[in-house]
């Protein structure tokens, strides 16, 4: 692998790392703290999900081919499942919360906001039913966002262990 291409991988991954961990930080403790303050609209937090989601899904794709190139040129990988030091542990408790991450980012996106999406479109003939739903489906989506913020947050732990070592 030449210099400049493992010197580009690392940019890429530090400015999709920005986007990912930026774009949570917004939903999680401005977005979402805004919205139940009543400062910014149900809509306005609809239109900023679907704004904020490509970029999600690009940092994600960006962080796990960069990360891949990364890994695999670093002196302390020794092949696939090879977990026979620190780095090793690291890097694959760094993946299982990546993956963590993932699958939070999948759930929101394909289940937990179309189902939003729908009940703000039943609001209209049943407004005393989706307010009920509305709070159970908040309540849900304020733990995700948590659980997610928690899964980024390993993700630097392990990624600083393995730096470390």
């Amino acid at each position: 692998m030449t210099f400049w291409i493992l010197v580009a991988s690392f940019w890429i991954h530090l400015l999709a790392t920005v986007v990912w961990l930026g774009g949570i930080a917004l939903m999680a403790f401005i977005a979402w703290p805004a919205l139940r303050q009543g400062t910014i609209s149900s809509n306005q937090w609809f239109q900023l999900q679907k704004r904020f989601l490509p970029w999600v899904n690009g940092a994600l794709v960006l962080l796990l081919i960069t990360g891949f190139i990364q890994m695999t040129n670093d002196e302390n990988y020794n092949g696939f499942l090879a977990v026979d030091s620190l780095w090793a542990w690291a890097m694959l408790l760094k993946h299982i919360a990546y993956a963590g991450m993932v699958a939070l980012t999948v759930y929101l996106q394909f289940v937990l906001y179309p189902a939003m999406s729908r009940l703000a479109l039943l609001a209209g003939s049943s407004p005393e039913t989706a307010t009920a739903e509305s709070d159970k489906l908040a309540a849900r989506e304020v733990r995700y966002l948590r659980l997610n913020v928690a899964a980024a947050m390993l993700v630097l732990l392990f990624t600083a262990i393995a730096t470390a070592v």
